[in-house]
């Protein structure tokens, strides 16, 4: 009896595909395809941080600076499917965050799904920070760190699904990040975090169809990062949902949440916001009209990535003192 061939069940922007068979097919080429801006002006490198699991991280440094720097990490998005450090869109970022916060900047890959499900890219965003407070501790750190490194003045962001997995650090380190010495993480940005939920919010429901992340694909990314078994109420997903810890005895350091205001994720990020500051958190919430989700790796020179960027300047400013 002839069998029939694998089919496509799910594919995610180009570079994921999913088959009948179980099979999956990455691509190397990255779903943004913009030029990298290289100009000299910021210096990088690649590092393993994680020799089982095989994880790299992207290390950029102003090529002229004459200060000791704050440590400041970008977490990679994409759904926890797809996304890395080395796409051009992150590289360039990561080149603007360097460059004009000033900061090292660390941008750290983690294990994607559906090979690699929930919670496994939250425990490599732990993996990434202890990689950093074992350059802390060392004799012999790597020589870009040991030369401006900053680990008393260490800022977690994270886009997207990297904003889900820097609350889970939030959280999982606590106020001070004490068990992390000499690391000290001063605060954390979610860029139009990641959360989910089985109830759909309003901005989820009516948000556009067309939207660079509409319902269909944060459907498709839940479907298979997800636990097997699970539904988008599991704790990692719906951080304010009944099974999901209670925040209100848990210290944080202070968050800063940014959203864009077509963003179909907004709702999510304006409760969290709303609800940690009823508990006495240290939380701001900015909110860009108008623009969707992504809005500045999309489109990184616009007047929104701009004021962004003056944005994160304060905030780490603020909290460095």
């Amino acid at each position: 009896m002839a069998t029939s061939s694998p089919f496509e069940v799910d594919e995610c922007r180009g570079v994921l595909r999913v088959y009948s068979d179980g099979s999956i097919v990455r691509s190397s080429n990255p779903s943004f395809n913009v030029p990298v801006l290289d100009d000299g002006s910021v210096l990088w490198k690649d590092l393993l941080f994680d020799p089982i699991n095989h994880l790299h991280l992207r290390l950029y440094k102003p090529a002229v600076s004459s200060s000791a720097l704050p440590v400041f990490f970008y977490i990679h998005g994409g759904g926890f499917c797809i996304g890395s450090r080395t796409w051009p869109n992150c590289q360039n970022y990561c080149f603007r965050l360097a460059l004009e916060l000033p900061a090292l900047v660390i941008s750290p890959d983690y294990r994607l799904a559906p090979e690699n499900r929930l919670p496994a890219a939250i425990d490599d965003g732990f993996s990434a920070v202890r990689w950093l407070q074992a350059q802390a501790q060392s004799d012999h750190p790597d020589p870009w760190l040991a030369d401006v490194a900053d680990f008393s003045r260490v800022f977690i962001s994270g886009d997207s699904a990297g904003g889900n997995i820097a609350h889970h650090l939030a959280v999982g380190l606590g106020l001070g990040s004490p068990a992390f010495a000499p690391v000290r993480v001063r605060g954390y940005v979610l860029l139009a975090p990641f959360f989910g939920g089985t109830v759909r919010t309003r901005s989820e429901a009516e948000g556009p169809k067309d939207a660079f992340l509409n319902l269909e694909l944060i459907d498709r990314f839940w479907r298979l990062s997800i636990p097997i078994g699970s539904s988008t109420d599991h704790p990692l997903v719906n951080v304010l949902g009944q099974s999901s810890q209670d925040l209100e005895a848990v210290e944080v350091d202070p968050i800063l949440v940014v959203v864009g205001g077509a963003d179909l994720l907004k709702d999510r990020a304006v409760e969290y916001a709303e609800t940690l500051k009823k508990q006495v958190k240290k939380i701001e919430l900015v909110e860009f009209e108008g623009k969707q989700h992504g809005f500045f790796t999309i489109d990184p020179n616009s007047e929104a990535s701009n004021q962004l960027m003056l944005l994160l300047k304060q905030f780490v400013a603020q909290h460095s003192r």
